[in-house]
């Protein structure tokens, strides 16, 4: 990432995404949040993929420790998740992208 990459006008959600290379769990990761953010989000997003492989300092600075994790830079405040993003409700109580009372009960 450089200071050269200004987030879009319309762009009211900066999430990033960190994967451990080209495996299944990254890919499926990957899949789910696109498709997430397409219902969800419209284009009001932007996702930043990051390999910690290849970048491992870069998980190092948002202290990344298991993948995949997925973070919501903007708008603060972070939100992290953690895991493939297959459950949705989950992942959207977690960033923050539901409103309070409609998330199911838990178990």
């Amino acid at each position: 990432m450089t200071d050269n990459d200004a987030d879009p006008p319309d762009t009211d959600y900066l999430l990033r995404l960190f994967v451990s290379g080209r495996t299944q769990r990254s890919a499926r990761a990957l899949r789910n949040l696109e498709s997430l953010c397409d219902d969800a989000l419209g284009g009001r997003y932007r996702v930043e993929v990051i390999d910690v492989l290849d970048d491992p300092g870069a998980a190092d600075e948002d202290r990344i420790i298991v993948t995949p994790t997925l973070l919501r830079l903007l708008p603060p405040p972070i939100r992290r998740v953690i895991g493939d993003l297959s459950d949705r409700e989950s992942v959207l109580v977690g960033l923050d992208l539901l409103p309070a009372g409609t998330a199911g009960p838990r178990s």
